[in-house]
């Protein structure tokens, strides 16, 4: 189904507005690169301080990106829409300095529930990490 210029525009408004109140996200340095409905891509540059004691990034952190860009991809409309549960997989360790790249897209979204998978990549692309987000669709608005 084809989405109307107005849905997408009131799509990205909604989400700028929940992005510029998200403490968390500007904390950890948290770029979005594109924040269409259904489909969302954020990026974020490994810190030192985001690795643990094996100098590899910190799988919270890995999360924390892809659950961004999960938030931001499943909230496609004035309702506020949260995560309903989650579950990553770790495939490669990243280190800092590293640019890690969170691409979510929606899979479905039926009455107030959806399913998003999100993929973290490295720089050169390799797949760094899988999450799947399901998501709720609540009752207030933006």
């Amino acid at each position: 189904m084809a989405e109307s210029a107005e849905t997408t525009e009131t799509a990205t408004h909604s989400t700028r507005a929940m992005m510029q109140r998200d403490r968390a996200s500007a904390s950890l340095g948290l770029v979005v690169e594109r924040d269409d409905a259904g489909h969302a891509v954020v990026s974020m540059l490994v810190r030192d301080d985001m690795t643990n004691g094996f100098h590899i990034t910190h799988g919270g952190f890995v999360f924390a990106l892809a659950d961004t860009a999960f938030a931001i991809a499943c909230n496609e409309d004035e309702r506020v829409t949260v995560a309903a549960g989650a579950d990553i997989s770790f495939l490669k360790p990243t280190t800092a300095g590293q640019r890690l790249t969170a691409t979510a897209i929606r899979r479905s979204r039926t009455g107030r529930s959806g399913i998003y998978d999100v993929t973290v990549t490295d720089e050169q692309g390799d797949p760094v990490a899988e999450f799947r987000g399901r998501s709720r669709t609540t009752n207030q608005t933006f």
